[in-house]
């Protein structure tokens, strides 16, 4: 049987079937989810994984706030899947494992395991203001039914360079923590 961990950017190892909580790294997260591209890259240019957290983290009210950026935290650690495959019931290990890992990230930033109502829906009006404004989706309809949210109408998402979504996702967590 092969290795049951993973190298992350720091350095660490990372069980990802049976995280504990002190392999879970602030900058790793910051870090690879920059790297990442929303929408599996079928975007008009690069937008991170990142940046679509930070959002978040701002739509939500400040006590829930943390719980927004870090609501993707798990896919630093696993990728992220389409919602077709994802929802799939042969991909209940992927969604176990995802469990696990967000049960990790809570327990290491002491937050409550079940996520707030406010991010969720705060999730759900970033992805109908994504697909209008970072894809070539240009069916309102479908997004708003897709979504189950109608996109933010005062609010243009512009992507920025990895660079710049590792950095304001780690001010933001900075700004939430101290």
């Amino acid at each position: 049987m092969g290795t049951r961990y993973f190298r992350t950017y720091s350095g660490k190892h990372v069980h990802p079937l049976s995280p504990r909580p002190e392999e879970i790294d602030i900058e790793d997260v910051a870090h690879s989810l920059s790297q990442m591209c929303r929408f599996l890259g079928h975007t008009e240019g690069f937008y991170s994984v990142a940046q679509h957290s930070v959002h978040v983290s701002e739509q939500v009210p400040r006590e829930d706030a943390l719980w927004g950026l870090l609501h993707d935290a798990s896919e630093a650690y696993l990728c992220d899947l389409p919602a077709p495959i994802k929802r799939d019931p042969n991909m209940n290990i992927y969604r176990i494992a995802e469990d696990r890992l967000m049960l990790a990230v809570c327990k290491k930033f002491g937050l409550p395991p079940k996520m707030p109502h406010s991010v969720a829906v705060a999730d759900k009006v970033l992805l109908a203001t994504e697909f209008r404004d970072v894809t070539t989706m240009d069916d309102p309809d479908w997004i708003i039914t897709e979504c189950g949210q109608k996109p933010l109408w005062d609010y243009h998402v512009v992507p920025w360079p990895p660079v710049v979504a590792e950095c304001r996702f780690m001010e933001r967590f900075q700004e939430l923590t101290a």
